[in-house]
């Protein structure tokens, strides 16, 4: 039953995508600057419906970061219709011709930007994610099937239906974003089995969501990644700046994926450093968890297992390490980190490019708080997800990782001898 139903969402998908590919700019960003309005306008019935979400929250026992993720309020909604706003206002790469080369026999060959087709996403508690997705996809003309979860449900229809209202007073076809309102496992089974109406799935969530689609999709899947992304503060950082940007990337919101869940300190500076960095986080309600040496020079800290290393807390806890030399911070980042974000506090040009150079992540920093990985704050108005695979796209995912390309050949009667 769940999966007929799942049918019938694609078919409408697949049949909508052949109108959206082929509206132009200016009917995409009327889309867009509507449904922002629309957000706006709306606030009171999409708080009331993220307060029936958050009072289930309560009920399942949710707490701390996941509540964070989950909850609105007129100022996050007027972000998330500034981000469509942007969205709107950037260059639209459909259409986009990459290259055009004549060849000897007179073919004149090229390639340019398509829309993907039909974009599932599966994700959790963050009801921001729907209009950033219905955003991104509307712009580069794909269809999306979003599938959020449970916990989010009333705040992700009251939004979808605003997409589907916006685009129905415009006459187009109101499919180009559907919700599935089934949240059970077996929907996200059935979309993961898609391959005949969805081009590309991607998860957003923690890792058992995005380990679940990537080992059990029959449909192509970008993989956002668990973000276990780590601050190593230097032998000569600047320990204030040090310790802003510490406490700010693990703080700031400590339930999403750039947040930094692990500080490495130079050895050359840990008696310093420690007591400094550690009581601001303490300060700051965070839990830290460190290895002989910080809990020795930081007393409230709690000892950190092998385990610790490898953890995304997405919670106020983080784990602190003391490390020899630039090359083994590297190594301690390659060895439990996820590629994702990292970042490097020094003074010294020498260590902060080897460090550009040698960590292998979607995004590296120097002098920066790992926070900053994100669509919005690079430009691209919102993200569909921060990529850590390496095939297609990689970090934050925004309008040119949306699209493919295809070959536009013509010709003046050649045929092939």
């Amino acid at each position: 039953m769940v999966q007929k139903e799942i049918n019938e969402i694609g078919k409408k998908a697949k049949k909508a995508s052949y109108e959206l590919a082929h509206l132009g700019t200016l009917e995409k960003d009327e889309i867009l600057n509507g449904v922002a309005s629309g957000l706006l306008e709306a606030t009171a019935d999409i708080l009331a419906a993220n307060e029936k979400d958050l009072a289930m929250a309560d009920k399942m026992g949710l707490k701390g970061a996941i509540v964070d993720r989950l909850t609105l309020n007129a100022e996050r909604i007027k972000g998330i219709a500034e981000g469509l706003e942007q969205i709107a206002a950037l260059d639209d790469p459909v259409g986009e011709v990459l290259e055009m080369k004549k060849r000897p026999n007179g073919l004149m060959i090229g390639k340019k930007r398509v829309p993907m087709g039909v974009v599932g996403v599966i994700y959790e508690s963050r009801p921001n994610v729907t209009a950033d997705v219905g955003g991104l996809c509307i712009k580069t003309g794909n269809v999306c099937v979003l599938r959020g979860g449970k916990e989010a449900f009333n705040s992700n229809l009251a939004i979808v239906n605003i997409f589907r209202e916006v685009i129905s007073s415009k006459g187009y076809d109101p499919d180009m974003i559907q919700l599935v309102t089934n949240t059970t496992r077996e929907s996200a089974n059935a979309l993961m089995k898609l391959n005949t109406y969805l081009d590309i799935l991607i998860p957003r969530g923690g890792g058992g969501l995005i380990r679940a689609v990537v080992e059990n999709s029959t449909v192509p899947v970008i993989e956002t990644g668990v973000g276990n992304c780590h601050v190593f503060v230097d032998r000569t950082a600047d320990l204030e700046m040090a310790t802003k940007i510490v406490v700010n990337s693990k703080t700031h919101r400590p339930g999403v994926c750039n947040a930094a869940e692990s500080l490495l300190i130079h050895a050359g500076i840990a008696e310093k450093a420690i007591p400094m960095i550690g009581k601001a986080l303490l300060d700051a309600g965070v839990e830290v968890r460190g290895d002989d040496l910080v809990c020795h020079l930081l007393t409230d800290a709690k000892q950190a297992t092998e385990k610790d290393w490898a953890t995304e807390y997405l919670d106020y806890i983080i784990s602190a390490k003391v490390v020899n030399s630039l090359e083994e911070a590297i190594a301690h980042i390659h060895t439990y980190g996820s590629s994702h974000s990292e970042s490097i506090v020094t003074s010294d040009y020498a260590n902060a490019q080897y460090f550009l150079d040698r960590v292998d992540a979607a995004a590296v920093y120097v002098n920066a708080s790992t926070r900053f990985t994100d669509g919005f704050e690079f430009g691209y108005g919102a993200e569909i997800g921060i990529s850590t695979q390496k095939l297609h796209a990689r970090g934050p995912m925004g309008l040119r990782e949306l699209t493919t390309t295809k070959y536009v050949i013509y010709g003046d009667g050649q045929i092939r001898k």
